[in-house]
């Protein structure tokens, strides 16, 4: 089944999607819709399936260069472009701000606010969300690029961030990503230090995230301190 148009008609990626929605569609067919046409010995599905085969997820693919993804079989420039403006909206979609307040008062609401965002870096981030006293986020900010242990910026630095905004409170987050949330030495140590500079200045630690990834084996793919009481 080497054409899109083999396929019985409702069962065509685009019919699919227009029928049942776009959820009710996998990867593949996704991919597909983007690649729209196929080649002599693939559909545009089959070029999908093998694309998410041989690159193991979307989130490994929308981390490639446009320069790699052009060289993969049967996309070119036309196709590569297409792929890394619908990932770029992906993104931009994901770190939009909304005009509602949004309220960090727990984990999963810190990593439903920025999870998708540091889970599609290819590099380790570290940031600080800044929050009122309502624990409501005023800004985000990056502070570092590298992991915590490679980080020269003493507490200070980073409190000053949630100083010279007057911040009530904040947040501190990093990626690891390699997937695997759990914290290590440097990041237990550097959490201990920053929580007692921020004691010392008057302002509210309210936690700690470290974004992963899910897998099977790790339901829960963020690692929070305040969750685990270590703060």
């Amino acid at each position: 089944m080497s054409r899109i148009h083999d396929i019985p008609e409702n069962d065509r990626p685009r019919e699919r999607l227009l029928r049942l929605g776009p959820q009710a569609l996998s990867d593949a067919e996704l991919l597909a819709l983007f690649i729209n046409t196929g080649t002599k010995g693939e559909n545009a599905l089959q070029i999908g399936q093998r694309i998410l085969r041989d690159h193991q997820s979307l989130r490994e693919l929308s981390r490639l260069e446009p320069a790699v993804l052009s060289k993969i079989k049967a996309l070119g420039p036309a196709k590569t472009a297409k792929l890394v403006a619908a990932f770029e909206l992906g993104r931009r979609a994901a770190q939009e701000p909304s005009h509602a307040e949004v309220i960090l008062d727990r984990p999963e609401r810190i990593y439903s606010y920025i999870g998708s965002e540091m889970q599609a870096l290819g590099y380790e981030s570290v940031r600080v969300i800044l929050l009122n006293t309502r624990l409501a986020v005023t800004r985000t900010e990056e502070v570092f690029r590298g992991s915590l242990n490679e980080c020269t910026a003493a507490p200070r630095d980073l409190l000053r961030k949630a100083l010279i905004h007057n911040a009530h409170a904040f947040v501190l987050i990093h990626n690891h990503p390699s997937g695997d949330p759990t914290p290590s030495d440097a990041d237990r140590r550097i959490t201990r230090r920053l929580r007692e500079a921020a004691d010392a200045t008057g302002l509210l630690l309210q936690d700690h995230v470290i974004i992963g990834t899910p897998s099977e084996s790790r339901p829960q793919p963020y690692f929070s301190f305040k969750e685990h009481g270590m703060l």
